[in-house]
């Protein structure tokens, strides 16, 4: 197995696809310094999985894409392929030649294919496991790699070890599997606690659901009267209504017909009002047309001159709206070619995502019918030790009758010896013996019952505890990772310098070429989160001027970014950047910062290097910050208006009295990122501490857990062992008193006794007998017991594997669900980018074609503007003479309608008053 060939296009340097072919023999790749040969090495560990970007010399994954130069257009994705000779099949695949390829784009999605079929970078893992090579394999000897292979920690050289010897895959399968199984123990203890915690609720929810339904019952009786209540109300207030009516249709008939009378004569008013004014507008129109006749002719002659260069104008920016048209419609096409490829990918992965929804619902339900088997089997085998424990007992009160019968066939047989020998006394000192002992036995199963109670009871405690400490658990996770994901945002946005201009982007993703560059005015200034908005408002757009340590640096970027023609920047270099200070005198100085409402100077409320206040004092220094608006107006009043003042809300106070303010709108808040970014993380090491606190807190109360189901288990055994000591106790007691009894009893004589004695004889023999039998049938029965345990025990394992097979088959579906779910995901959001450029690029065709209309449109408005134009300068000579006759006639008019209009006032007068009268009636 040998490197065949690498191909490369598109990834770090390699814009054009290259191929490198490998034969026979040692290739070296030669070349000068920056020409791209250590990005070989990063291409082939990039491809064999490398998820490290410091491995491969960038800040981020998308780094590895050719970004583009002056002439050339920057890519989307990169790929490499890296090909194998498996001739001999060292890798586990049937091929003998083996092609791992990987792409990534630069909205993030990423593939692996092997041999042209996608794969999951575990896939790619397996497949070079135990044959050094690999993204970590020995295969693979950089710079310093020697030295840090003999200098490294016995760890990290048996790593390279296990590589060689063939075991590492072996070693990952079972950390994987320990996993696993770990994984499921917890989910079986999160399972139990969420049953009995259900099983606690059912009998508070019996008894809200019956006042549910009790206060449903109420409301439809209250519902029912408060319609019979409506209707009552509604047939009093019809009765009012009708005779109100009538009253109202008199009042209202005489109150229109007087209206339209006084409507008459007020239209006939205004009418005679509007010709007036219209009279008196004529005549002023007339008197200024005759006054500016003279200078009207220059006026025109001027327009006509500007509105002609108004059209050249207009025919330039014709010619550019049209180059910017044909453009638009170029990407359009693009875009509409990208969208329906991107959706033709997305409905293929829909389908599939919904095929592995029903392979995993068919997993899961078989998954949960073995789960039934291996319940229903573990439940015989607890019911089979049960039967097992009764069959002992059954078989200790068997002994111990036998061992009563044993008692009295020696009683029996030698009965006169012991009537002879016996002594009462001694007959009742074995009897209390027997029952003290029984009493102890008594006394102990009661103790052991108390423990049991207990400890079941310390069991539940710490099963409410462990659920408690669980939810915690979870919602601490919560909060880390909300957290988390909004520091990694914000990070990203600052890294990024997301709501910077483009120029200041261009010139900082130089700072590490160039050390000169210090950074921008918000990364350099802390402030607390008080003054921000005063401090971020007073800066304005200084906030986003880049600080240099000199001139030259700063020219130096000034001709980068004309060289990429990446806009303007506006530069602060240390040796020439000197504070100003506003105030002449410091008594001037300590006299404003005594007035009421005043904070400070806002240089002095910023917390900075000491290089770096000289800046923070020329921008800063000369603004007071106020704590309120009315405390700055007056202020500002007080100063004659002559000082700059920012408030805490952001209303800004410019010398000549300008103010801006109102809503705050802030949505990049460079200012204050810095500090959101450290307490963030402050935020997130507390979290996480307080989650591994959790674990180990809810990992103590599992083991104590552990313990007391262990000393239950072995509490109970005991138990058991002491029902068993019992009942022997009991027995051997009433054996004693009836021993007693007999020996009390007495016989009349010996000869009556001797032929009692076969008889009872017989009767014993046959008793020991039968009991012999049923010990031996008892002993049997616990074999057969034992037996069918043995084989429950052995088809529960069977089904516990088949369970755990199943278990990670399901697994598998899901994960392979969620990966479909991933690139889902990733065309979706493709989608949505080119749907939005699709989008941006149709409204920019839709603003250039009105641009080009609305020019189009002007250009002919001023062609007839200058044709009216010239057509009012040859006009303007007549217009004089007639305006003179039609100033005498319109006068004229006005003194004859100026005496009918005083003939109105007395008639309106008195209508009016009538009107009014009728209104105030309607209205009652």
């Amino acid at each position: 197995m040998y490197l065949k060939s690498i191909e490369v296009h598109g990834f770090k340097s390699f814009a054009n696809k290259i191929t490198f072919e490998f034969h026979n023999g040692i290739t070296g790749i030669v070349g000068p310094n920056g020409s791209g040969k250590s990005n070989v090495a990063d291409a082939v560990r990039w491809v064999l999985g490398e998820q490290r970007v410091k491995q491969l010399r960038g800040a981020s994954m998308q780094d590895v894409i050719f970004s583009g130069t002056e002439v050339r257009k920057p890519m989307s994705y990169a790929y490499v392929a890296i090909t194998l000779d498996n001739s001999d099949h060292q890798l586990a695949v049937d091929y003998d030649e083996v092609t791992v390829a990987r792409r990534i784009y630069r909205s993030g999605e990423s593939e692996y294919l092997m041999n042209g079929t996608p794969c999951r970078l575990k896939d790619v893992n397996e497949l070079f496991y135990d044959t050094g090579i690999g993204k970590e394999g020995y295969s693979i000897i950089g710079q310093g790699q020697i030295d840090r292979i003999l200098s490294g920690k016995p760890e990290e050289r048996r790593e390279l070890f296990d590589e060689a010897a063939g075991i590492v895959k072996f070693k990952r399968r079972k950390a994987a599997a320990q996993k696993k199984l770990e994984d499921e123990k917890q989910n079986l203890l999160r399972v139990r606690d969420i049953l009995s915690e259900l099983e606690k609720q059912t009998g508070p929810l019996e008894k809200q659901a019956e006042k549910a339904r009790i206060y449903l019952k109420k409301k439809e009786d209250q519902k029912r009267l408060d319609v019979n209540v409506f209707l009552l109300e509604n047939r009093r207030l019809s009765e009012q209504l009708s005779d109100l009516n009538g009253k109202y249709e008199n009042a209202s008939k005489e109150l229109e017909e007087t209206t339209e009378k006084y409507s008459r004569i007020r239209e006939e008013y205004e009418s005679v009002q509007e010709e007036i004014d219209a009279l008196d507008q004529s005549i002023e129109k007339t008197r200024t047309e005759l006054s500016d006749a003279a200078m009207l002719k220059s006026r025109l002659e001027g327009e006509i001159n500007v509105l002609k260069e108004q059209i050249n104008s207009a025919q330039a920016s014709a010619r550019h709206l049209s180059g910017r048209k044909e453009t638009l419609e170029r990407e359009i096409e693009e875009r509409t070619k990208e969208r329906k490829k991107i959706e033709a990918g997305k409905e293929e992965t829909d389908r599939n995502l919904s095929e592995m929804e029903e392979k995993r619902a068919h997993a899961a339900a078989l998954l949960a019918s073995i789960q039934a088997r291996a319940d229903e089997t573990d439940g015989l085998i607890d019911e089979g030790r049960s039967r097992i424990i009764e069959v002992l007992n059954e078989r200790a009160a068997i002994k111990t009758r036998m061992g009563r019968f044993d008692t009295m066939l020696e009683q029996v047989l030698n009965s006169r010896l012991l009537r002879a020998k016996s002594d009462e006394e001694q007959q009742d000192a074995g009897i209390q013996e027997l029952e003290e002992e029984f009493n102890r036995i008594s006394e102990g199963i009661s103790a052991l019952n108390d423990s049991i109670s207990a400890l079941e009871e310390q069991l539940n405690g710490i099963r409410d505890g462990l659920a408690k400490k669980d939810q915690a658990v979870r919602d601490a996770q919560v909060i880390y990772h909300q957290e988390k994901s909004r520091l990694d945002a914000l990070v990203n946005l600052t890294e990024r310098y997301e709501g910077y201009g483009g120029s200041v982007k261009r010139v900082m993703e130089q700072k590490e070429k160039h050390p000169g560059i210090l950074g921008v005015v918000a990364d350099l200034l802390k402030v607390e989160k008080k003054y921000e908005t005063a401090i971020e408002t007073a800066l304005g757009g200084s906030i986003q001027n880049i600080v240099t340590d000199n001139e030259d640096t700063a020219k130096e970027m000034i001709a980068f970014l004309k060289a990429v023609k990446g806009g303007r920047a506006t530069f602060l270099p240390l040796t020439s950047v000197k504070s100003r200070p506003e105030f002449r005198s410091e008594f001037r100085q300590r006299q404003l910062l005594s007035e009421p409402g005043v904070i400070g100077l806002a240089d002095s409320l910023v917390t900075t290097e000491e290089k770096y206040r000289d800046v923070a004092a020329s921008l800063l220094g000369r603004i007071l910050v106020i704590d309120h608006v009315d405390n700055a107006v007056r202020l500002a009043r007080k100063t004659g208006y002559s000082l700059r003042m920012v408030t805490l809300e952001g209303e800004l106070f410019t010398p000549g009295g300008a103010i801006s303010g109102g809503a705050f709108k802030n949505s990049s808040n460079l200012l204050g990122r810095r500090r959101e970014i450290e307490q963030l993380q402050e935020k997130v090491k507390a979290t996480l501490k307080q989650v591994d606190a959790l674990l180990e807190e809810a990992e103590e109360i599992r083991k104590q857990r552990a313990l007391l189901r262990v000393k239950l288990d072995q509490t109970k055994e005991q138990l058991q062992q002491e029902f068993i000591r019992q009942n022997t106790a009991r027995m051997n007691v009433a054996a004693a008193r009836e021993k007693k009894e007999q020996t009390q009893a007495g016989y009349d004589d010996l000869k009556k006794e001797q032929e009692e004695i076969t008889g009872r004889l017989a009767e014993l023999k046959d008793s020991r007998e039968q009991t012999e039998r049923e010990l031996a049938a008892s002993e049997q029965m616990e074999k057969d017991l034992e037996a069918q345990i043995a084989v429950a025990q052995e088809k529960l394992e069977k089904i516990r594997e088949e369970q755990s097979g199943q278990a990670a088959q399901v697994s598998a579906i899901e994960m392979e669900a969620e990966k479909i779910r991933q690139t889902q995901g990733f065309a979706q959001e493709n989608l949505d980018r080119v749907c939005g450029e699709l989008s941006r690029f149709e409204e920019e065709r839709r603003e250039v074609l009105a641009g080009m209309e609305e020019n189009e449109q002007q250009m002919q408005e001023k062609e007839g503007q200058i044709r009216s134009l010239t057509e009012s300068l040859s006009a303007s000579g007549v217009a004089g003479s007639e305006g003179q006759l039609r100033l005498q006639t319109d006068l004229e008019r006005k003194e004859a309608l100026s005496a009918k209009q005083k003939r109105f006032f007395s008639e309106r007068e008195s209508l009016s008053e009538t009107v009014s009268g009728l209104d105030k009636e309607v209205y009652r």
